[in-house]
């Protein structure tokens, strides 16, 4: 495809509230590729001068996030009884929120779908009454950590003994904690979340006792600094139980120092049973690639790792420098071609169709799933 032929992907918002077909977005606190916080497709906003005013965009972006999953929701493509929640304000009863578009819609139903599989092969493998733990870097308005304290079609039992940490920035985290308070429907999920520090908030699963939630208000730049004359310490963070971090398009808008610096922080402290998951933007030297990094530019958000792990061996050599014994990576695309069974797709398919195919294979092919493993206490194959 020649890049004047290419399209541009702003063009693929839409608006961002009604019943429009077009929208998506992206960030740094619960980034996402296909509908999340500060990447390419969302509203444009003016450039970022200072390191406050690009934070305040990052984070701002977490509305792109919870509207393009609720679309993915109302569509069809996702089962989520928590995603209206964290639209705000709430559409009514019977109204659509934003519409995504189907490439939008594909893609955050292929990258949910992912990294759900993965955390459910976490789960059955560290099974059996022991105590395990989630560690979610930048969780913004994810609703994974509810989803999996409940009982649906998906999940019929609620998870035992599993400890989920989620950490973001503590507006991030304040705004999220005020809007599980006030939801009536979730008092059968949480209790009300009591603060356990000053940064953190603690709330037990109604569901399932041995279960608990942890939300922590902090900036990871500060955990990547954390050392022996100045340690900063996760409360309730336990360092002998198997343990899976997850990082949607969150580690790559640190530096590069700092993003080694915050995975080095878990694997120096959890030296066995610990798992993975990074979701992030690749290739960013084709001529498509190149329009999706002006793309950021153009809201004032820059990808520093995306200049050092452009292609899927870099993201595969940078989990083997951090200790990981065992490596993976696919493509979205390639998600969607091998991990959807063919009935599912023909579902999918079936819900409002797809005419963009060659944008499709252009976007999801540079957007990686990578995750590995250390440790004999799970394995994370397919």
């Amino acid at each position: 495809m020649s890049a004047n032929s290419i399209p541009n992907l702003l063009s693929l918002r839409g608006p961002s509230r009604g019943g429009g077909e077009r929208g998506r977005g992206r960030n740094r606190g619960r980034g996402r590729g296909f509908g999340g916080r500060g990447g390419p497709g969302t509203e444009p906003g003016s450039s970022a001068s200072t390191p406050t005013t690009h934070d305040a965009t990052i984070q701002g972006t977490d509305t792109d996030a919870a509207v393009s999953r609720l679309s993915a929701v109302h569509v069809g493509y996702l089962q989520d009884p928590f995603a209206s929640l964290f639209v705000q304000p709430a559409p009514p009863p019977g109204h659509p929120s934003a519409r995504r578009l189907p490439i939008i819609n594909r893609g955050t139903y292929t990258r949910t779908t992912a990294i759900d599989k993965l955390v459910d092969i976490f789960l059955s493998q560290t099974s059996g009454g022991q105590e395990r733990q989630i560690i979610s870097l930048g969780a913004g308005t994810d609703t994974r950590s509810l989803r999996l304290f409940s009982a649906s079609a998906r999940n019929p039992a609620p998870v035992q003994n599993l400890t989920y940490h989620e950490i973001d920035f503590p507006d991030i985290r304040a705004r999220k904690l005020g809007i599980i308070r006030a939801a009536p429907q979730l008092r059968s999920v949480l209790s009300d979340p009591p603060s356990i520090t000053i940064t953190s908030f603690h709330a037990k699963s109604i569901q399932s006792p041995t279960s608990q939630l942890l939300f922590h208000g902090l900036d990871l730049r500060d955990l990547a600094k954390s050392n022996s004359n100045c340690p900063i310490s996760l409360p309730l963070l336990n360092t002998q139980v198997p343990t899976l971090l997850i990082s949607e398009c969150c580690l790559c808008y640190l530096t590069p120092t700092d993003a080694t610096s915050v995975i080095n922080y878990f694997t120096s402290q959890i030296s066995s049973n610990l798992g993975i998951i990074l979701y992030e933007p690749i290739k960013p030297d084709d001529p498509f690639g190149q329009m999706m990094v002006s793309n950021l530019a153009a809201r004032g958000i820059a990808m520093p790792t995306l200049d050092i792990y452009r292609q899927p061996a870099d993201q595969e050599a940078r989990l083997r420098e951090a200790g990981f014994e065992q490596i993976r990576q696919m493509t979205v695309d390639d998600i969607w071609e091998k991990w959807i069974e063919e009935e599912e797709k023909e579902r999918v398919d079936g819900l409002e169709g797809l005419d963009e195919v060659e944008e499709w294979k252009l976007l999801a092919g540079h957007y990686i799933v990578a995750w590995g493993w250390k440790g004999d206490g799970f394995r994370l194959d397919c």
